[in-house]
């Protein structure tokens, strides 16, 4: 089973939409289960089976919405870059490694600036604009979400 990034977002609006409190999948060995969260009513991924593990603990997603919340009311001036699908952000290609961009860095349109882990898959996220970075709004390992502000380039 092959679950694609776009596919496992449109399932979690789905249980937004239609005020579900959870939905799973399951193909053979491997399955998939999207849950709401306990408190904020945000949608939370989790692993259904030992074979495919995508998510994080509710927990987790509400501490990553108190840090988006956070971030959004110390936003600075500046071009966000968002998260384009749920999993977990790694500032580093690897650890131990330097990070792709720290605050006070300069991008360019087209640098990768870190890296969103979906389902096993490490996915480079580029820059879509030139500038500095001025805050970084997640730290290494956290989960976020589609749309999340990961940091600001001005």
């Amino acid at each position: 089973m092959n679950f694609e990034c776009e596919y496992i977002e449109k399932l979690a609006k789905l249980v937004s939409d239609n005020q579900l409190s959870e939905i799973t999948l399951e193909d053979g060995d491997k399955a998939i289960t999207i849950k709401k969260g306990i408190q904020g009513g945000s949608v939370v991924m989790a692993p259904a089976a030992p074979a495919v593990s995508i998510g994080a603990p509710a927990p987790a997603a509400v501490s990553a919405e108190a840090s988006q919340a956070k971030a959004v009311s110390d936003a600075p001036k500046g071009t966000p870059i968002t998260s384009p699908m749920v999993g977990a952000f790694y500032a580093a290609p690897s650890p131990g490694s330097e990070p792709y961009v720290k605050v006070g860095d300069v991008v360019k349109a087209g640098q990768v600036v870190c890296i969103v882990e979906a389902m096993k898959l490490m996915n480079e996220i580029e820059s879509e604009v030139s500038g500095k970075v001025v805050q970084i709004c997640v730290e290494d390992g956290q989960s976020v979400e589609y749309g999340q502000v990961l940091m600001y380039v001005e």
